[in-house]
C-alpha cells in the first residue's frame, strides 16, 4: 500500500478559516489562549512581515528558536518557514554561529547573532521586562506589521535538531509517513505536552496534527490533577506526551 497523501508543508494551516487550530494553556499561570485558523495565520503572518522587512531576513537564512512549548513557538516555526528561513530548534542544535536568535532568555543567549528577538510569552501581549537595548522586543515590535503573507518557497533546509538537517521534501516525507502510521482527522484534537525540542516532538505535536486539518492543546507546565478534565473539557481524542489510561483517547508517540 502506498502513502497516502496529504497537502503540502505550505498548505497545513488549511480549512474553515473559523475553527479552533491551537489553543494554548499555561498552567502554572492560569492561562489559556485559543486560536481560530484565521487568527493563527494572521499572526504567523504579521511575525513573517518583522522578520523580512523588519529584520532584514534574507531567504536561505537560519532562524534559532529557543523557546519552550508555546503558542508563539508554534508561530515563530511557521513564519520562519514562510519567510524561506532554516529553523533550528534550541541552542543544542546550533552547529554555526549564524543566523538570528528567537528567545525568552535574551541576557541568556550568545554574543555572535546579529538579531536577538525576545519574547516576553505574556498572555496579555506585555513588553520585556528590563530588555536590553540591542534586543528586538517582539511584543512590541510585531503589532506594527501586516496581516498578510505571501510564504516564500524553499527546497534548502527547512529544520535542524540535535542531530539531523532535513529538507522541505524530507520533513514532508516524515510527516506523511506518520500519518500514515498514525492516522489522524480533521475532528481530532490532539493534547500536547513535550516541547518541540526533536523532529519527533514537532511532527506528532504540531505539524503531523494540522497537516491532517485536526487541532492541537498546547499545555505548558502541565497539572497532572487537571489532565482528565482537560481531557473532557477539551474533547482530546489523541495524547502526544504523557500515557493516557483514559477511554478514547489514543497515545502519540
Amino acid at each position: 500500500m502506498g502513502l497516502r497523501r496529504y497537502p503540502s508543508a505550505m498548505d497545513l494551516m488549511r480549512g474553515s478559516a473559523q475553527r479552533p487550530l491551537v489553543t494554548f494553556y499555561d498552567d502554572a499561570r492560569g492561562e489559556r489562549v485559543e486560536f481560530s485558523r484565521r487568527t493563527f495565520d494572521n499572526w504567523t503572518a504579521k511575525t513573517a512581515n518583522l522578520l523580512v522587512a523588519g529584520l532584514d531576513a534574507q531567504p536561505g537564512g537560519k532562524v534559532v528558536i529557543d523557546l519552550p512549548l508555546h503558542w508563539q513557538t508554534a508561530v515563530w516555526i511557521f513564519a520562519a518557514w514562510w519567510a524561506g528561513q532554516e529553523v533550528v530548534l534550541g541552542r543544542a542544535a546550533v552547529r554555526a554561529e549564524e543566523g538570528l536568535w528567537v528567545t525568552d532568555d535574551p541576557r541568556g543567549a550568545p554574543e555572535w547573532p546579529d538579531e536577538v528577538v525576545g519574547l516576553s510569552l505574556d498572555a496579555l501581549g506585555a513588553p520585556l521586562k528590563d530588555a536590553p537595548a540591542w534586543v528586538t522586543d517582539y511584543a512590541v515590535e510585531v503589532r506594527a506589521y501586516g496581516d498578510r503573507f505571501a510564504p516564500y518557497a524553499s527546497e534548502g533546509p527547512r529544520l535542524t535538531v540535535t542531530n539531523t538537517t532535513f529538507t522541505a521534501s524530507q520533513l514532508d516525507t516524515e510527516i506523511v509517513t506518520f500519518l500514515n502510521e498514525h492516522p489522524l482527522h480533521t475532528d481530532d484534537r490532539v493534547l500536547v505536552t513535550t516541547p518541540f525540542t526533536d523532529a519527533g516532538s514537532l511532527v506528532s505535536g504540531l505539524l503531523a496534527p494540522l497537516r491532517a486539518g485536526a487541532s492541537v492543546i498546547l499545555c505548558r507546565d502541565l497539572d497532572d490533577d487537571l489532565l482528565p478534565r482537560r481531557i473532557k473539557t477539551e474533547h482530546v481524542t489523541a495524547v502526544a506526551g504523557p500515557e493516557t489510561p483514559y477511554a478514547n483517547v489514543r497515545r502519540l508517540p
